[in-house]
């Protein structure tokens, strides 16, 4: 397969991450290699990956792609059949989702991302559970400062709150470990297109200033790599074209290259 980058080249997925990956900054997350699964059968078949400290990386493609299984490799939710997973200088891979958790590595699933029944504080101070008790408090403050708009809501229940703010809260709470990589599932799933395009443009943007790196799937393909540096397309379960953000926003095939239909040649 080969991937069309409209002006007569192609160019493939490379083992350091892809295009602008030689301009990017030190390693927070480097895949390679991976394949995973179910019942032994793979659903993601030798993905590369790169995010850069401090960088924002969308991975986007149709439904059935291979995103999730993607994130739940790297998280530690299922076992790698194959491949390399790195934080830093540390190998990920085998580990549980517990253990890669206390490894500073935050996680927003896509659904089930707030409890209802506890107050918006509560919410947040639920992700310090690793932290000595003492700190609890003091990061709780640090994240609502992040986001003042919490503070408003401490007391209010997470069944109570609208889509957009139980995304808010949910980003806090991962925020309490300090994360050196902050993993998004989908982050404006279920949201109307006003509070998702503040959800991205304004509070997610607003974290690169905090120094986390972020990995993120996410639908709304503009407006996500709109906040990206870099974008990677999968399609099939591999990596079909990844480029910075900016070149992959202005190609004026833009809804093929979501679809990772873009001009693909069987060899």
């Amino acid at each position: 397969m080969r991937i069309s980058l409209g002006n007569g080249a192609h160019r493939r997925p490379d083992r350091r991450g892809g295009a602008g990956h030689g301009d990017s900054p030190a390693a927070a997350l480097t895949v390679t290699g991976l394949s995973a699964g179910y019942n032994d059968t793979p659903t993601i078949i030798d993905v590369d990956l790169y995010v850069g400290t401090g960088e924002i990386v969308t991975v986007l493609g149709p439904n059935g792609a291979g995103k999730s299984t993607l994130l739940k490799a790297v998280l530690g939710h299922l076992r790698p059949m194959s491949g390399t997973v790195r934080l830093g200088d540390r190998d990920l891979a085998g580990l549980r989702s517990d253990q890669v958790c206390r490894l500073s590595v935050g996680y927003v699933p896509q659904v089930g991302d707030t409890f209802p029944r506890l107050t918006v504080l509560e919410n947040i101070e639920m992700g310090g559970y690793p932290l000595p008790r003492s700190k609890v408090k003091t990061r709780v403050a640090e994240v609502i400062d992040l986001y003042p708009q919490l503070g408003k809501l401490a007391s209010r229940q997470g069944g109570h709150l609208s889509g957009g703010e139980r995304k808010m809260v949910a980003i806090a709470r991962a925020l309490m470990i300090s994360p050196t990589l902050l993993v998004l599932d989908e982050p404006t799933a279920g949201l109307a297109p006003k509070p998702a395009d503040e959800l991205l443009s304004k509070h997610i943007a607003a974290l690169t200033t905090t120094g986390v790196s972020l990995l993120m799937v996410e639908q709304r393909a503009r407006e996500a790599m709109s906040i990206s540096h870099r974008a990677y397309v999968m399609a099939a379960g591999r990596v079909v074209l990844t480029d910075r953000a900016a070149t992959l926003l202005a190609r004026p095939d833009l809804g093929d290259v979501f679809l990772g239909k873009t001009d693909q040649e069987t060899q």
